[in-house]
């Protein structure tokens, strides 16, 4: 870190130290989470939905370790205290997320898997995942390793279109709302299962806070002309045929509430709204408080 960096301090009006505030003062655990009636109402799904349940799972979980490894090389490069601060928060709750989705796994899956006579599954098993799915990590894995050899406003700007603008910002909200849609307990034929949507609520509402960092560091290279906004869009828009395409692959229309199509509307409806507050001039990111509420 540079001495400017470090004779800066701490600014509370900073939108970073802001976000870091709001991760520390709604602090969750995953082990509060109570799943004792999702359990039953599992055991309980026909076959069609237990499998796209599983899938599904799968997908977050091995999503939030792969992102929770990822982050590391931007905490090396950034040097304003404020946005480490904030990193500290991302970096943990990313590791509470893995571990909601490791714990919902071994406590309800593996439950259910048990009750049917099935052996019990890996959730990091080859077969649940997709093509499309395994390029979007792989190149979010090598767009933020970038940054540790190679730290330009360019390669920033892809870190965050990659990591906060699609992974999160795309990819993870969409799954959350699909989900949650799905198992809120108002879906005909689809039971309610409180655990999955309470942790999946606490866990979206922190992404909106990581996609809101995201959206702030690049209206700021776009603002001081680091960067072009033809590279955001662009690239996001190479990124976003690859979630379409690792959506449609994982859904099951038949066994969920939310089909491809819908969530593919609702992606690129988000999508359109960030991309437009990041790159007009006149336009603003939403406050902390306004980005971890949850839209209907």
């Amino acid at each position: 870190m540079t001495e400017d960096a470090l004779r800066a301090g701490i600014d509370e009006d900073a939108s970073s130290f802001r976000y870091y505030r709001n991760a520390v003062s709604r602090h969750w655990d995953p082990v509060d989470v109570d799943l004792d009636v999702d359990v039953d109402r599992v055991a309980d799904l026909d076959a069609a939905a237990f499998d796209s349940l599983r899938r599904t799972l799968a997908l977050f979980g091995a999503g939030e370790e792969a992102v929770t490894e990822d982050l590391s090389p931007l905490a090396v490069v950034l040097e304003d205290v404020n946005d480490q601060l904030f990193l500290t928060t991302q970096l943990y709750e990313e590791a509470k997320h893995a571990e909601f989705f490791h714990r919902y796994w071994t406590r309800v899956i593996h439950e259910a898997e048990d009750r049917r006579g099935l052996e019990r599954s890996n959730p990091h098993d080859p077969a649940w995942f997709n093509d499309a799915y395994d390029e979007l990590f792989e190149r979010n894995e090598a767009a933020m390793t970038r940054l540790l050899d190679d730290d330009t406003p360019e390669n920033r700007a892809r870190a965050y279109c990659h990591y906060h603008l699609t992974v999160e910002g795309i990819l993870a909200q969409t799954g959350y709302y699909g989900v949650q849609t799905s198992f809120s307990g108002d879906v005909e034929g689809l039971p309610e299962l409180p655990g999955l949507v309470e942790g999946f609520s606490k866990i979206r509402s922190d992404e909106g806070r990581h996609v809101g960092f995201g959206m702030r560091k690049l209206k700021d290279l776009v603002g001081a002309g680091d960067v072009s906004p033809s590279l955001l869009h662009e690239l996001t828009g190479e990124l976003a045929m690859l979630v379409q395409d690792a959506v449609s692959a994982a859904s099951d229309d038949d066994a969920v509430a939310v089909g491809a199509e819908d969530l593919a509307s609702y992606a690129a409806r988000k999508h359109a709204e960030r991309m437009e507050q990041i790159v007009d001039a006149a336009k603003d990111v939403p406050d902390v408080e306004t980005l971890t509420e949850l839209d209907g």
